[in-house]
């Protein structure tokens, strides 16, 4: 799917700002998309855009209302129909990643009919595809993995895309989950894949390109995770990917979600990952870590001592930017 920007970001009644991770994470990575926010009685969370109505934000332009606001459920609040209906009236095309897709709301599936608006339920594919062959394929491509869910690997591909952009490099960032696709304006949210199709579902997401450009692929999930692994195995093979690069948060006792499962060695990780992206390319390798050190006092001396350790660059995607990896991949 591909969607028409720029956006007005929704951040409905969200409780607090981790709820509105979506619309932070779109106006952190694209606020050159997002002309203002919308926000209705009782929201706490607030990005640094301007606060509009459904008009003013038609007026400024916007072409889609992106929902970038998650609650208990993935379900389109009772207060939400309204201002959506209203969006549409307005000429706005609506995208959500929630779990309950927008056309099965009768007013806003109705209202989109009748006026010609498109919804984007971006979470659920809207295509079939192929099975994955593990052809080798023109192009370079880089993949972010981790030794958990939620490491960063969205931010630290970004990051990456925008190094190599900066350098001149032809690089281009491809979505994998919700947020990634509101940040890109397309992509495929693989967890929604049938997992027989999630390697297709990638081949087709980044194809041959030409010789020097990278695909710079966002990652899910983690090998090592019970819950996400089979996902994360579909993308490693079906990105083909020539650089992997392995994020982390060390401050995490255990698996996200899972007090009983310990974290993986990270030596462990970068192997097992190695291994398993070399069925699909044999000369794929681990260029560097990306560590989320907010929660750390001494970060920085991490870093150095994990560098050290494992002898590749390791950085904070946001802390310290990402330069090294991408020296990495001369």
């Amino acid at each position: 799917m591909s969607l028409r920007t720029p956006y007005l970001l929704f951040a409905g009644d969200a409780p607090d700002d981790l709820a509105a991770k979506t619309a932070h994470g779109v106006c952190d990575w694209r606020p050159e998309w997002c002309v203002g926010q919308l926000r209705l009685d009782g929201c706490r969370a607030a990005l640094d855009l301007p606060e509009m109505t459904i008009a003013e934000g038609a007026a400024a332009g916007a072409k889609t209302l992106v929902i970038g606001v998650a609650n208990r459920g993935g379900v389109v609040g009772d207060t939400w129909i309204a201002p959506l209906v209203e969006a549409l009236e307005a000429g706005l095309d609506i995208a959500s990643g929630l779990h309950v897709r927008l056309s099965d709301v009768p007013e806003i599936r109705d209202t989109a009919e009748t006026v010609g608006r498109a919804l984007f339920d971006v979470r659920h594919p809207t295509r079939v595809f192929a099975l994955g062959t593990g052809e080798a394929r023109a192009g370079k491509r880089l993949l972010t993995v981790g030794t958990d869910a939620s490491v960063g690997k969205m931010y630290t591909s970004l990051a990456i895309e925008r190094e190599m952009r900066r350098r001149g490099m032809k690089a281009d960032f491809r979505a994998t989950g919700q947020t990634g696709i509101f940040v890109a304006g397309d992509g495929v949210s693989v967890d929604a894949v049938v997992s027989d199709f999630v390697s297709g579902a990638v081949e087709w997401l980044c194809p041959e390109n030409d010789p020097d450009h990278w695909d710079v692929v966002e990652g899910q999930g983690s090998l090592f995770h019970p819950s996400f692994a089979g996902v994360s195995l579909g993308l490693i093979h079906g990105a083909q990917a020539d650089a992997l690069v392995l994020c982390h948060e060390p401050t995490r006792t255990n698996m996200r979600g899972l007090p009983n499962q310990p974290l993986p060695d990270i030596t462990d990780c970068i192997r097992m990952n190695e291994a398993t992206a070399r069925l699909t390319n044999p000369e794929a390798r681990v260029v560097g870590v990306a560590v989320n050190t907010h929660a750390m006092d001494d970060g920085l001396a991490y870093l150095k001592n994990l560098e050290a350790r494992l002898s590749l660059p390791c950085v904070d995607s946001v802390a310290t930017g990402v330069a090294p990896i991408v020296d990495a991949l001369a």
